[in-house]
């Protein structure tokens, strides 16, 4: 079976075209392949497949072989791999996702691809619709909750996928080693949530460290970028347009006046080989 691995901002992935390919146990593939020492190590597969409703369908399945609704870095490698093979016809193109329908750019400088630009739709702010447990169909913003014994002010964002972010005055001590897992499994959060730790540099520039739901510390999470900068402007921490700075890399944000939310950063192709299934 041929695949290629991506990596955008560091959150690496195996992409299968299943239009050529065909597997058979997405979530067992899934566990085998991201193995970093028995399979080719990634945080996740991402598959292509065909769409009654968009241009392409995408999947995507963490390491453990849970699917998640959502992956920001993982739609940019997606379409990246699609415009650089050809098999998108122009620069943009629509996605189905678990999220809905979403609408990658490929934006070139001189013919070349430098970077995908993803509107992300308009991010979920009500309790019930996240989910998280207690609020109905109010915002949970700067709300207490409890992790290992100490309060936390959490402001919850789905963004298609559900996201729980703590902002804290030094990221280097936020022990997301240690609470990451906790945040994940906790009661409130009925479908389990991604977790950002979020220091505020100034109001366009903020640093994040992430844990992700099914796939524990990762460099970068895209949909966790865009539920921090709507988290910071819900709380009057940023403006609408920041970068956010992650383990791998940088993302620009931007919760634009229609309601949307814009996300740019890069995508690269980082091999290309075959594994048996």
């Amino acid at each position: 079976m041929d695949f290629t691995k991506w990596q955008g901002c560091g959150n690496d992935f195996v992409l299968v075209d299943c239009l050529q390919e065909k597997i058979k146990d997405y979530a067992a593939f899934a566990r085998k392949v991201c193995d970093r020492h028995y399979g080719v190590g990634a945080d996740g597969i991402l598959v292509v497949l065909p769409s009654e409703k968009a241009d392409f369908c995408m999947r995507i399945f963490n390491t453990d072989g849970s699917e998640a609704e959502m992956c920001g870095n993982g739609i940019r490698c997606f379409a990246r791999y699609l415009y650089d093979n050809g098999i998108a016809k122009g620069t943009e193109f629509t996605v189905e996702t678990g999220a809905g329908i979403l609408v990658p750019k490929i934006v070139t400088e001189d013919g070349a691809a430098k970077a995908v630009c993803v509107d992300m739709g308009k991010p979920v702010l009500a309790g019930d619709e996240i989910p998280v447990t207690g609020f109905g169909k109010g915002q949970v913003v700067s709300e207490p909750i409890e992790v290992a014994g100490k309060t936390y002010a959490m402001t919850c964002v789905s963004m298609g996928n559900p996201h729980c972010v703590i902002f804290v005055e030094d990221i280097a001590a936020c022990g997301i080693e240690h609470i990451g897992a906790l945040f994940e499994s906790h009661e409130r959060f009925p479908r389990k949530t991604n977790t950002e730790f979020v220091e505020v540099r100034d109001r366009k520039h903020m640093r994040m460290r992430v844990w992700e739901r099914g796939a524990a510390i990762t460099l970068a999470c895209g949909t966790g970028a865009c539920a921090t900068l709507v988290a910071a402007v819900l709380n009057d921490k940023a403006d609408k347009k920041a970068e956010i700075e992650l383990d791998g890399g940088k993302l620009v944000i931007e919760w634009a006046d229609n309601g949307h939310i814009y996300m740019t950063g890069p995508a690269e192709q980082v091999f290309s080989g075959k594994i048996e299934e």
